[in-house]
């Protein structure tokens, strides 16, 4: 069996050295063939790296490198075209300071490599003068390939000046493109946010957007049937359902994919493990979901529109674009009316589902072994199905939250937290839960699948609705009715703002 290519980002490397590759140049003989500029956006970790490189390896003409993959006879290799490969993409940049130090560093890099000597101390011009004089030298259109285009904006996305400043200064090098058009045989530009062409491409209006390109959705991660072949070696005993509930799932209007960073470590250790999420915590998304009294089970269905989706602002950035970007959300469902797509989004897999949650419990409480010590009982609990004891812990576990959390957290008092949290207990065990979960009278709030039973719960705070509605509630609007024919338990759970805690916690089975 070849190795497994963690962490590989290098084409050249990757064959060299026998690594396994999932052939994905069919992909990029059509983008060659049908256009000349691209954007594609796609999160992190998910082979961006790798396509840049594939391509690049194709326009210098190594053929060598494509033996046995479909451009080793669908390529005009007579055709060989210099290459300017820029990626923010290591590191963290940190001011104006130190991109301008980056962006020298990457030109100057390619003067070395094509043996130039250009006297321009104007980053700008100096990309400029790159291309034309890359393009007269040798006789051939040059090729631009940008990874990770918005990470020095994203890296400071918490402080709005420093990345407004950098933003304008990206913008300034990537006008040159526009401007050094003549000189240009291709263009692709990745990263994993979308800011809109007006603030960063400006000019560069003919920038062709393939992010929900169904024809190029699975350009990047793996589709089940390229893991079943390439993979099949590493398969040996492998619950092939359990690693698609798991790693699977990522939509973009075309096939399903797998995060390849997620289904490689996996394959590795045959673990199920939260590889993607623990490579970078999301602490800005978390503290935003947060500051706007996000209610964090409204995370398992969420419509929204293609212009919402499609379009990341640092003067307003919208959850949902950031969830959708960075991967934490995908595409389950579109609706067309008249001309235009509303997009059904939630969690791409079990994973992310179980990881965001389990980070946005800490996050609410405060108390991360407090937290991780409920979370466990809770499980026990509902094993052994003792629900007095569920509402004995859950009644410990918001007395254990410190005075100070509550009086700087803004959603204390509402009901949307105390179900948050509730939520995020169930989630960050990786159990089947359901919020909101829509029956032929109604929503109910949760409903958890477990060991062949069924709990619907109702979270109400007495202060806005008065105590002993939770329970009532369940069965005036017949919510168990929807799953007739099993074990169904019934339980109402009832906050005071006031008491800091659950005053009420009643249940019984159908």
């Amino acid at each position: 069996m070849k190795k497994l290519p963690i962490g590989i980002q290098t084409f050249e490397n990757l064959i060299l050295e026998g690594y396994s590759y999932v052939d994905k140049t069919p992909y990029i003989k059509q983008l060659t063939s049908q256009g000349k500029y691209y954007f594609l956006s796609r999160p992190r970790r998910f082979g961006k790296s790798l396509l840049l490189s594939t391509i690049k390896a194709a326009y210098q003409g190594k053929k060598d490198l494509f033996q046995g993959l479909y451009l080793q006879e669908n390529w005009d290799w007579n055709s060989v075209h210099p290459v300017v490969h820029i990626s923010f993409g290591s590191g963290v940049l940190r001011d104006i300071k130190d991109l301008h130090i980056r962006f020298k560093a990457i030109l100057e890099s390619h003067e070395h490599e094509y043996e130039l000597i250009i006297h321009e101390d104007d980053l700008r011009e100096k990309f400029l003068k790159i291309i034309y004089f890359l393009s007269e030298k040798y006789d051939q259109k040059v090729v631009i390939l940008v990874d990770e285009y918005d990470k020095p904006i994203l890296d400071n996305v918490e402080n709005r000046d420093t990345a407004a400043d950098i933003r304008e200064e990206l913008k300034n090098y990537y006008s040159v493109i526009k401007d050094a058009d003549p000189y240009i045989e291709f263009v692709l530009i990745t990263g994993v946010s979308k800011f809109s062409k007006v603030s960063l491409f400006s000019g560069l209006n003919n920038l062709e957007d393939i992010t929900l390109d169904k024809t190029f959705s699975a350009m990047c991660g793996y589709t089940q049937n390229e893991l079943e072949t390439v993979f099949s070696g590493y398969l040996e005993g492998v619950d092939l359902a359990q690693v698609k509930l798991w790693y699977n799932g990522y939509n973009w209007l075309g096939q399903e994919v797998y995060n390849p960073f997620d289904i490689l470590l996996y394959l590795k250790s045959k673990e199920f493990s939260n590889y993607w999420f623990e490579t970078g915590t999301p602490s800005f998304l978390i503290k935003l979901l947060h500051s706007r009294k996000y209610a964090i089970p409204s995370l398992e269905s969420i419509k929204a529109s293609e212009k919402l989706m499609g379009s990341f602002d640092l003067d307003m950035i919208e959850i949902e674009t950031l969830l959708f970007q960075t991967g934490y959300l995908t595409i389950k469902a579109v609706q067309q009316t008249a001309g235009l797509r509303r997009f059904n989004l939630s969690y791409p897999n079990l994973e992310v589902k179980q990881s965001l949650a389990d980070s946005l419990l800490t996050y609410l409480t405060g108390t991360l072994a407090e937290s991780e010590n409920a979370k466990f009982s809770a499980f026990d609990a509902l094993l052994s199905n003792d629900l007095d004891s569920l509402g004995d812990i859950f009644h410990a576990f918001f007395a254990s939250i410190p005075h100070d959390w509550y009086r700087k957290n803004q959603l204390a008092g509402y009901e949307g937290y105390y179900a948050s949290i509730v939520y995020c207990y169930f989630a960050a065990l990786g159990l089947d839960v359901q919020a909101e979960e829509t029956t032929n009278k109604g929503r109910l709030d949760l409903c958890i699948r477990f060991e062949g039973r069924i709990y619907i719960l109702e979270f109400k705070v007495v202060e806005l609705t008065g105590q002993g509605k939770s329970l009532d509630q369940i069965k005036n609007r017949g919510y168990a009715e929807k799953f007739t024919g099993q074990e169904i338990y019934l339980i109402g759970v009832e906050f005071s703002s006031q008491d800091r805690n659950v005053v009420s916690f009643e249940w019984e089975k159908v």
